[in-house]
């Protein structure tokens, strides 16, 4: 087959440009990348001949070698993994933007130094490459595959593919150096690289030169290893390696668990939240491995989705070496090894949690909203994971408080756990519904995650204490002691007759845009509120299912009047005298209750009309 040229797909091509202009100077992570995709290849291809030995047909030692060439300015990162057929080498290098190419793209363009030392994080690894080299040239061929291919790209634009008949099985990435990049080509350097980088990759990577060849890096799997013979720096490096990551750890966990079933865990907690935390698929990311061979990393089974948070590898001595996925979706050794898993992640979480230094806000504020999908998910584990769980509330200022110190802090005669769900944090805290909550001195959790609409109800009470939404069902906090004498001494509420001959004009205006019109206990300076029912879906939430197009259109909500404003005051007046009349004044109510809710008004052109006839008649 002729050489074909090709273009790369368009936001590859600016990853592309980004990398080439890079001011960064710690150039050499391109190698780790490089290392890191080659020891995949290798482990998918292991994995692979357990079921079809033919795969491994001629070499049969899994190896990394580096070769560097002095005379043509060109380095070789070369391995004897899976290979790539053709449509592999269009697709992975260069046609389809992966999911990652634009989020890194994104995280580049908000750092301020253009640092792209994270790119193995986004998937997009490869591309590093163009940092140190101004032509790439990849030979491969898929193993069990007649045929061997050369891509070829400056990574201006295009790239070519044509065949390669003398290919072998797996890959070599073939870079020609720019100018000014030629220390990557002295072995002591590279030899360097490797070990500050790479040393943990549990094949052996070899430096080959003069004909000669040598084993740079230690080639055993860490986590095999006792944790006294690990120093931190290792533990680091091999978290940037199975996480992609850059930064540090906010947790690592290493233990091997003896018993009835045996598996050793190498896992880290990040700090930072890794890009896809949120992809509908919820996907984990923790490696399994059998007895050192690379099985799988996508075991649904092996860690619940409110854990996807987690980076590093799980390595059974019980299960087969030849286990399918179809296998592991029923497997009663892997669902212990769940149970066992889960527990001490969570025991840890609570650990670093209860801890001085334990810096629990940083692993909160980046994956608390996962972990409360627990709350919902997982009924075994419900208790402690809602005592991991930390809230901004009403009195709390900046600090993350637990249900635990919130029931500490609940007033005389309280018997319930308030709680408001919202987008913004700071609209939140402006609700009209809290005002009869502040009033009282009744501490509310502020909860703005889009789980939050569903775990509370799920959950149900907390230590014998119901969990309440304010904005739902009436407001009784006539239990509770003021702590403030002046809230007391309220202003003067609309007579009865007066305010029951609102209402029902309200009920009479709004007809069924209302599901009812009653006055408010819960509020204190705001003149109405819309509220949702007992029962009925909370508006908050209805608003969230509509903008992912799952609604069912807007139910009517309770419009709830508060009878010691003055404005309700002066229209029960004039309502005992004629009802009728008040329509539009009426509408302005129920239109800035719903703007309140952050809802637009129902009629936006009638809004506006009453509106400028009510400030003309003011004038």
């Amino acid at each position: 087959m002729a050489e074909e040229k090709l273009s790369f797909q368009a936001e590859v091509a600016k990853l592309l440009d980004i990398v080439v202009h890079s001011l960064y100077s710690n150039k050499e992570i391109f190698l780790r990348e490089l290392i890191s995709n080659a020891s995949d290849a290798c482990d998918k291809l292991r994995y692979q001949a357990l079921t079809d030995a033919s795969l491994l047909q001629g070499e049969g030692e899994f190896k990394i070698r580096l070769v560097p060439d002095k005379e043509k300015r060109t380095l070789s990162i070369i391995d004897n993994g899976i290979g790539m057929s053709r449509a592999e080498l269009v697709e992975n290098l260069g046609t389809i933007a992966k999911s990652g190419t634009a989020a890194f793209i994104e995280s580049v363009k908000k750092d301020a130094k253009g640092d792209v030392s994270q790119i193995g994080q986004f998937g997009v690894g490869f591309y590093s490459a163009f940092m140190v080299a101004d032509h790439v040239e990849v030979v491969t061929k898929k193993a069990g595959e007649e045929h061997g291919w050369i891509w070829r790209s400056d990574g201006k634009g295009e790239f070519t593919i044509a065949e390669a008949p003398d290919a072998q099985r797996g890959a070599e990435i073939r870079l020609h150096l720019r100018e000014g990049q030629d220390e990557f080509l002295e072995p002591y350097r590279l030899q360097n690289i490797v070990k500050t980088y790479s040393d943990h990759i549990a094949l052996p990577v070899v430096m080959e030169e003069d004909g000669k060849e040598e084993t740079i890096n230690s080639a055993s799997a860490l986590w095999t290893r006792s944790k006294s013979e690990i120093t931190p720096e290792q533990y680091q490096e091999f978290y940037h390696h199975v996480a992609h990551a850059f930064d540090e750890p906010w947790a690592t966990l290493h233990y091997k668990a003896e018993g009835a079933i045996e598996y050793t865990s190498l896992l880290f907690i990040p700090k930072s939240k890794p890009f896809d935390l949120f992809n509908p698929e919820r996907k984990q990311h923790v490696k399994l491995y059998v007895n050192r061979v690379f099985i799988t990393d996508d075991a649904a089974e092996l860690l619940p989705p409110y854990m996807r948070f987690l980076r590093g590898v799980v390595d059974s001595h019980d299960l087969p070496l030849n286990v399918s996925r179809e296998m592991l979706q029923h497997n009663p050794i892997l669902a212990k090894m769940r149970s066992g898993l889960v527990k001490k992640v969570l025991a840890e979480i609570k650990r670093k949690s209860e801890a001085e230094d334990g810096d629990f806000s940083t692993f909160w504020e980046s994956f608390g909203a996962v972990l409360k999908e627990g709350l919902y998910e997982d009924f075994e584990r419900r208790t402690d994971i809602l005592d991991l769980c930390r809230f901004k509330t009403t009195t709390g200022g900046d600090e993350l408080v637990s249900l635990a110190t919130y029931l500490g802090r609940m007033k005389e005669g309280q018997d319930a756990i308030y709680y408001i769900t919202g987008d913004d944090l700071g609209r939140l805290k402006q609700s009209p519904q809290l005002e009869g909550f502040a009033a009282k001195g009744i501490e509310v959790l502020l909860l703005t995650d889009p789980i939050d609409e569903f775990w509370p109800t799920a959950v149900g009470t907390y230590q014998d204490k119901k969990l309440r939404s304010v904005a739902q069902g009436a407001a009784d906090l006539s239990a509770v002691k003021s702590e403030d004498k002046a809230e007391d001494d309220k202003k003067p509420a609309a007579d009865a007759a007066g305010l029951d001959a609102l209402i029902a004009a309200a009920k009479l205006a709004l007809g069924e845009n209302v599901k009812d019109v009653r006055g408010s206990d819960r509020l204190t300076e705001s003149a109405v509120c819309l509220v949702a029912d007992e029962g009925d879906m909370g508006i908050h939430l209805e608003r969230l299912l509509r903008q992912h197009q799952q609604g069912q259109g807007q139910a009517p909500r309770i419009l709830e009047l508060n009878p010691r404003h003055a404005l309700i005051r002066s229209l029960a007046e004039k309502a005992k005298d004629d009802g009728a009349g008040l329509a539009d004044q009426l509408w302005l109510l129920f239109d800035q209750a719903r703007i309140m809710e952050g809802e637009t008004p129902s009629d936006p052109q009638a809004f506006a009309r009453r509106l400028s006839a009510a400030l003309e008649k003011g004038l």
